[in-house]
């Protein structure tokens, strides 16, 4: 296994850091803070424009940090579902690595599979299983 780069180390911890609850405290003790000194500073341009500024800055870099993580937790996920797939006798091999396609191609396996729900509740409905493969 190749070691994980600066960016994808400091993205994981960011990202495990920013979820904590004591992260949460620390915003709410400044916003506090900043909130407390508005009176002190004569609620100036100066003393608005450093809240905008401050949490316009961590909003801006926090969007790359979370879409960092949500990429690699997308990935890892799609990779499980498809070892899944791969494990289960009777599963379709063709649904692997299905997010690599094309909307059309996946809109076609969408529209099987809503077929194969709804035979599957009207077969139910009249008392029968949707627990089988339908190849079977």
């Amino acid at each position: 296994m190749r070691s994980q780069s600066w960016y994808s180390r400091f993205a994981k911890v960011s990202a495990r850091l920013s979820g904590r609850p004591v992260t949460f405290a620390v915003a709410v003790v400044v916003l506090l803070t900043w909130a407390l000194t508005g009176p002190l500073f004569g609620f100036s341009d100066t003393w608005q424009l450093v809240i905008n500024t401050g949490t316009t800055i961590v909003t801006f870099l926090m969007v790359f940090l979370i879409q960092n993580t949500q990429n690699r937790d997308t990935e890892a996920l799609h990779i499980k579902l498809d070892e899944l797939i791969r494990a289960t006798q009777g599963a379709h091999n063709a649904l692997l690595d299905l997010e690599e396609l094309e909307e059309r191609s996946l809109d076609e396996f969408r529209a099987r599979y809503v077929a194969l729900a709804r035979a599957a509740r009207a077969s139910r409905e009249r008392g029968g299983f949707d627990t089988d493969t339908p190849e079977a």
